[in-house]
């Protein structure tokens, strides 16, 4: 059985560290997204992040403005909005 057979689309899943292994990015770097409010992880009772497939999906598309494209952050912001 999969993580999609397994958990909802939106179901926060991924603490952070795996998350950011998923993605090939650091920690910080989904942290510093998270302050410019480009992603909202859920929280756990400890104030954890944890990511849903759904959030690690909207990383990869920044990641791929960024990477592909050449938009900047603040480009990032303004095309997901």
């Amino acid at each position: 059985m999969t993580t999609e057979e397994m958990f909802g689309y939106e179901e926060p899943v991924f603490i952070i560290s795996v998350a950011a292994r998923m993605l090939g990015v650091r920690t910080q770097t989904l942290r510093y997204y998270e302050t410019l409010g480009l992603i909202e992880p859920s929280r756990t009772r400890g104030n954890q992040r944890v990511f849903s497939r759904s959030d690690v999906e909207r990383v990869q598309r920044i990641r791929n403005l960024m990477d592909s494209l050449g938009v900047n952050l603040a480009g990032v912001e303004v095309v997901l909005k």
